[in-house]
């Protein structure tokens, strides 16, 4: 009998795309909504376990862009309202304005 896998063990889906494979969807200083809440997993100093640190539509910036497991792209955002930066990935984000920041 096998153990039962939890969630933070899933296997990555074969299917889905190596996204360093192509360019960053997002650069520093573009303007971003999240798609979804966000919940301290533990990993957020000075948060309790399970609380919301961001809400879906809780607006922000990219200040800087790594990666993960060497497939993803992973993006800071500053929710500067929130006070707090989390780490997103594309898929979770929405642009709002990729030129907010050009000299006008």
């Amino acid at each position: 009998m096998q153990p039962q896998q939890s969630r933070r063990e899933r296997a990555r889906d074969p299917n889905e795309p190596i996204e360093l494979e192509g360019p960053a969807a997002f650069d520093q200083g573009h303007k971003v909504r999240a798609l979804k809440d966000v919940r301290n997993d533990g990993t957020y100093p000075g948060c309790p376990v399970g609380e919301y640190l961001i809400r879906a539509g809780d607006v922000g910036y990219v200040i800087s862009i790594g990666t993960y497991l060497q497939m993803y792209y992973i993006y800071a955002v500053d929710f500067y309202e929130k006070r707090v930066v989390v780490g997103m990935r594309a898929k979770e984000l929405e642009m709002i304005d990729a030129r907010c920041n050009d000299p006008q």
